[in-house]
């Protein structure tokens, strides 16, 4: 009896330090998934930022890990704000629904001001500037300006504004859209596509890296402000991100980031 006693005694006390760790477990689980919840770091809150994790040189990823401009950018802010950075990815096509659905705190990525996003979301000031650009393949000679692109194949973003271009520029059927603007450029010389509209900045690193035979054609389509977005309302946060990229540019921060990614500083009207 003793001997029995004695294993029920061993037998309930593992029971309860299971139970115990498993309710540790369980409190960690149900942490929200935005919303400066409290973090691990130092008891810092942390700030979550969205980006479609497919846009080199902003946010891609590189050995498994999430880097590129907008990742820097977002950890350069969260830090002069005393939070933990919490980069995150999402389809482009959905991020301000994500947002609106308090998946993150903000979008920092490459959103294009225009005043139908407006409607949808509160926008800060624009922490880059660049345009809207005619990329086709080296050689080709029937396209020089925006005016030569009707019934061409066109390629872009879906969701994009490049994608409002397409559709004023060419036939809806010759639009080909892309989770990618690097997987676009790439088909330009395969002959699926006779043009690409992305982002200025972009299309010109994608040439500097050696991407492929491609070269801009023509004046920018759009002189575009990019800004980070955040939910409809909030603008306490709009002007807690204000301040802080009033301050990553005053300190050097913003400078440094932007000429390792691009060799200029791209929040300055070329």
């Amino acid at each position: 009896m003793k001997k029995r006693a004695k294993w029920s005694g061993i037998l309930l006390s593992t029971v309860l330090m299971g139970s115990l760790l498993l309710s540790a477990c369980g409190s960690q689980a149900s942490a929200p998934a935005a919303g400066g919840q409290a973090s691990g770091d130092g008891g810092k809150k942390d700030f979550t930022y969205a980006m479609s994790g497919v846009y080199k040189p902003f946010s891609f990823k590189e050995n498994g890990q999430l880097t590129g401009f907008d990742v820097e950018i977002g950890q350069a802010l969260a830090e002069k704000m005393g939070m933990n950075a919490v980069p995150i990815t999402n389809p482009f096509e959905t991020i301000i629904p994500g947002l609106d659905a308090k998946k993150y705190d903000a979008v920092i990525g490459s959103l294009t001001v225009t005043p139908e996003r407006q409607k949808a979301v509160l926008f800060t000031n624009p922490y880059y500037r660049s345009g809207s650009q005619i990329f086709v393949q080296e050689g080709n000679t029937t396209i020089k300006s925006k005016e030569d692109l009707k019934g061409k194949k066109i390629g872009v973003v879906k969701a994009s504004n490049y994608l409002d271009w397409a559709k004023k520029l060419t036939d809806e059927d010759k639009i080909t859209q892309y989770d990618s603007d690097i997987t676009a450029l790439l088909d330009l010389p395969t002959g699926r596509l006779d043009a690409v509209i992305t982002d200025q900045v972009v299309g010109l690193r994608f040439i500097k890296e050696g991407g492929g035979k491609v070269i801009d054609v023509g004046e920018p389509l759009s002189f575009d402000e990019q800004a980070i977005a955040v939910r409809l309302g909030d603008q306490e946060a709009v002007d807690r991100l204000n301040k802080a990229l009033d301050e990553i540019v005053k300190d050097g921060t913003y400078e440094k980031i932007s000429q390792k990614w691009f060799g200029r500083n791209i929040l300055q009207k070329q």
